[in-house]
């Protein structure tokens, strides 16, 4: 399957993926193989980030740069995304064994992360929810800019109201086979109004354009058919680790709704943060805000974990 080879990340800036400590390749549960970068000391807490629809690892690049200071932070390729190889085997399911096998890989048995999902990367939380490996390791989790159901009904990219003639638009333009083709001013344009604040400043743009446009087409379609009949509202009952959620205000791929009915599902929610502004890219767009919330649940939950004293430090604060 072939790639856009003329999309590369961007090169300098924030946004520039920073050279990881170590890669390795894990393989899931059936023979997909993940691209898996580590960076940070080998014994500082560990963070596990989960990328969404058509990204990559180099998503994640403001918060790695920032957290490799003195956090362990594992970033992998969701299958047929970035450097993993595309797989037929494209569900709910698969994401959630692809989590665990990046788990068992990287953490030693019984370690606690915090493990923050974005779009897609919260779909693949939800979806691994009731797995006893993931509840091993989960100590918490952030999720940011996702929904659990009716992705394409409640989608506001057609500037259409809600029904049936937009949920079919929307879920014809999402799910096109269409080429992408190069970055260009034009598609940038188009990029920043579906899934980006109105404010979102040239280099954000650039740098998400650059991102989704490597993504082979073929792997966007099969994907999107997936996130148009997901239901994972079973899976958001059964998240039973403190999770914390971040959205977007101006999010058109998953509008605020769905960020409400996170709050109102979830059996350990542990605040909404809303981004007024914002759009659907959450840790591009606001991405000192993402990092410092993953600090702060870092703090609280993990670090926390190594001593029974600043445990019940944590319990008291979570009271409070």
């Amino acid at each position: 399957m072939s790639r856009l080879a003329s999309v590369t990340p961007v090169t300098s800036g924030p946004y520039a993926p920073p050279t990881p400590a170590r890669e390795l390749t894990v393989v899931s549960a059936d023979g997909a193989r993940l691209h898996v970068e580590v960076h940070g000391p080998e014994t500082a807490p560990p963070v596990v980030l989960s990328h969404g629809w058509t990204c990559s690892t180099a998503f994640w690049a403001a918060q790695i740069r920032d957290l490799a200071t003195d956090h362990r932070v594992i970033a992998y390729d969701q299958r047929g995304h970035g450097r993993s190889p595309a797989s037929p085997a494209c569900t709910t399911q698969a994401l959630a064994d692809d989590l665990e096998a990046v788990l068992a890989q990287t953490l030693a048995p019984g370690e606690k992360a915090l493990i923050v999902g974005h779009s897609m990367g919260g779909m693949t939380v939800m979806a691994a929810a009731t797995r006893p490996r993931f509840r091993d390791h989960a100590a918490a989790v952030l999720l940011c800019s996702t929904g659990s159901s009716r992705l394409v009904a409640q989608a506001r990219v057609v500037p259409l109201g809600a029904g049936r003639v937009r949920t079919w638009i929307t879920g014809r333009i999402l799910g096109s086979r269409a080429p992408l083709g190069p970055v260009t001013p034009v598609a940038k344009r188009i990029l920043k109004y579906a899934t980006m604040g109105a404010g979102s400043a040239p280099h954000m743009v650039e740098a998400c354009a650059r991102i989704v446009h490597a993504c082979p087409r073929a792997v966007r379609h099969a994907w999107a058919r997936v996130l148009e009949a997901l239901d994972l509202d079973h899976g958001v009952r059964e998240l039973q680790a403190p999770t914390a959620i971040v959205h977007g205000a101006s999010d058109r791929l998953t509008p605020p709704v769905h960020a409400r009915a996170l709050v109102a599902a979830l059996p350990h929610c542990v605040g909404l943060t809303e981004l007024a502004g914002v759009g659907h890219m959450t840790p591009i767009e606001a991405p000192d805000l993402v990092t410092g919330r993953i600090r702060e649940l870092v703090t609280t939950y993990v670090v926390t974990e190594s001593t029974p004293e600043a445990t019940g430090a944590a319990e008291i604060k979570e009271g409070a």
